[in-house]
């Protein structure tokens, strides 16, 4: 709710610092004194476009301070939050219009432009009676308010998800279609570079493999004489390692019987020995092994070629030539698979357009059955608020064909008769402000246990009434205030009675200026207001007399 505002040279306003209470307020005043004025102030600080004209004359600038209390409005807290605009429970809205027209607000101390404020201002307030305030004049806030009062959460939130995977499959249909022959060209061409990689039948480290038999093959002639000579030398010939290390063994072996000294170096040499021999069956079994074969040399020169040049042409190296292969294989898997397949996308979006559109359908009847009785219980309401024989109808049309959207696919309008044997129309044409005041009045009497916007503002909702009439708008909206915030501008006893606080707008005139003042009026104070305004050049005993009784009346 509205708990306190600050306004600082605003029209003829010098300065107002007002605490707001819960319940219902009644605003009065004489005719001229700017009874208006603060519901002005409250519209602009909640995002209404201004002008220098607000600013008081003299004055550089207007300032308009808001708090709100939002800690029953679990919406406007969730905005704030996404919006890192979070404080606490209090809300602060602010906002200064210079007399050069220039516009700055903020919101909780941080910047903000008006599109945000009116954001929040539209979970926050609703102002009754100006058609430029008035959010029932915008065709969302109408199917809003139908689908609350209709509790249509779920199914929203079923079509929402229906719409948004029909989105998806076609957003992805349109970007295939957009993008087909660059797709069909990469399919090509990745298909011409996994056949050329597939016929070289490449194998797992394969490449090492080849340059080492390729270094052993060119070099063949070299290693087969150097393993020949090494067995020659250590083994074969007559002076040959072993042989010289075989008389050493034997010579020594025959002094350890002398000197068991020798027995060390013995065994040293008979295990050199022992490695000498061992060393010539390798290089023998090598050279064994080794043959000069040119043809095998050429092949893996060749296949050295081929895997070189492939190598250069996808700029790697050799060695990555298979694992190049399987990526491409991957990618070339992904591209023809389902999600690229246009004739599988095509099916998969007519599954998903029918689903949207059997849950668009669900919804439109819910709205439908909610439009019969939202509208009868509403023009029953306007009969009681002196609109006799006026109807309100919700037209709920339909069109499988029209655009698909996440609140789905009716054209929701609040349509009115105000007067018998008038022409349904829509209420953005209702001219009267008076009419669309009650209208809206109506609206909120029979949505009231169901929409619960924590402030209502009605200016001059009692236009073109009186009696036993603005006693019925006087009662309902002091219902309306038991269980949120109202505010009411009237010029009618009947309403004013009915409020939980009363302020009087005064016109205070100076020597050189005149200004607009608010008194909180009480007992007596209030007593006399509301003899003032039912009316008489002088106000008697049994006039106040019959305004204590209508103050005394409410519960």
């Amino acid at each position: 709710m509205l708990s306190h505002i600050f306004l600082r040279d605003f029209a003829i306003i010098e300065s107002l610092d007002l605490e707001l209470e819960p319940g219902m307020t009644a605003l009065t005043g004489e005719t001229g004194a700017g009874k208006s004025i603060l519901i002005d102030a409250i519209g602009l600080v909640l995002g209404d476009r201004a002008d220098s004209g607000v600013v008081r004359h003299g004055a550089e600038k207007t300032e308009i301070t808001l708090t709100i209390d939002i800690s029953d409005t679990p919406t406007a807290l969730n905005w704030l939050q996404d919006n890192d605009l979070d404080e606490d429970d209090q809300c602060i809205l602010r906002r200064v219009i210079t007399n050069s027209g220039k516009s700055r607000a903020w919101i909780n101390g941080t910047p903000a432009n008006l599109s945000m404020l009116r954001q929040l201002g539209e979970q926050l307030v609703d102002i009754h009676g100006q058609h430029e305030h008035q959010s029932l004049m915008k065709k969302e806030m109408q199917r809003q308010l139908l689908d609350e009062y209709g509790d249509n959460s779920n199914l929203l939130a079923t079509l929402n998800k229906r719409f948004h995977e029909w989105k998806e499959l076609q957003d992805k249909l349109d970007q295939l279609q957009n993008q087909s022959s660059d797709h069909q060209a990469q399919i090509d061409l990745l298909s011409f570079q996994t056949q050329e990689l597939e016929a070289l039948s490449l194998v797992e480290g394969e490449y090492p493999q080849l340059d080492e038999e390729h270094s052993r093959l060119s070099n063949a002639g070299e290693l087969i004489e150097a393993a020949s000579t090494g067995v020659q030398q250590l083994y074969a010939q007559k002076q040959s390692v072993y042989s010289v290390l075989s008389g050493l063994i034997t010579q020594m072996s025959q002094l350890t019987e002398v000197d068991s000294a020798f027995k060390e170096p013995v065994a040293m040499l008979t295990e050199a020995q022992i490695q000498v021999e061992e060393v010539s069956d390798i290089l023998r079994h090598y050279q064994d092994s080794l043959e000069l074969d040119p043809q095998r040399l050429q092949f893996v020169e060749s296949r050295i070629a081929q895997l070189h040049q492939m190598a250069k042409k996808h700029m790697i190296s050799p060695e990555d030539l298979a694992d190049k292969y399987k990526t491409l294989c991957e990618k070339l898997g992904s591209l023809s698979g389902d999600d690229y397949d246009i004739d599988a996308l095509n099916e998969q979006l007519k599954q998903a357009k029918e689903s949207y559109l059997n849950q668009a359908e669900k919804l439109h009847k819910s709205r439908q059955k909610s439009a019969k009785q939202l509208g009868s219980g509403v023009s029953g309401a306007m009969q009681q608020l002196g609109m006799d024989g006026g109807v309100f109808e919700i037209q709920c049309a339909f069109d499988k064909n029209s655009k698909f959207t996440s609140h789905g696919m009716d054209d929701v309008e609040f349509q009115v008769s105000a007067n018998p044997g008038q022409p349904l129309k829509s209420l953005v044409k209702v001219a009267s402000g008076g009419e669309l005041s009650r209208i809206s009045l109506a609206i909120q009497m029979i949505a009231a246990q169901k929409v619960t916007l924590p402030a209502l503002i009605f200016d001059e909702v009692d236009t073109g009434i009186g009696g036993g009439t603005a006693e019925v708008v006087g009662q309902q909206l002091r219902m309306l205030g038991h269980n949120r915030q109202v505010l009411c501008v009237t010029h009618l006893p009947q309403v004013a009675s009915q409020a939980h606080q009363h302020y009087k707008v005064t016109k205070i005139k100076g020597k050189t200026s005149t200004s607009t003042g608010m008194l909180t009026l009480r007992n007596e104070e209030r007593v006399e207001e509301i003899a003032r305004m039912m009316g008489g050049i002088e106000i008697t005993e049994s006039t106040r007399a019959l305004a204590r009784e209508m103050l005394q009346s409410p519960d």
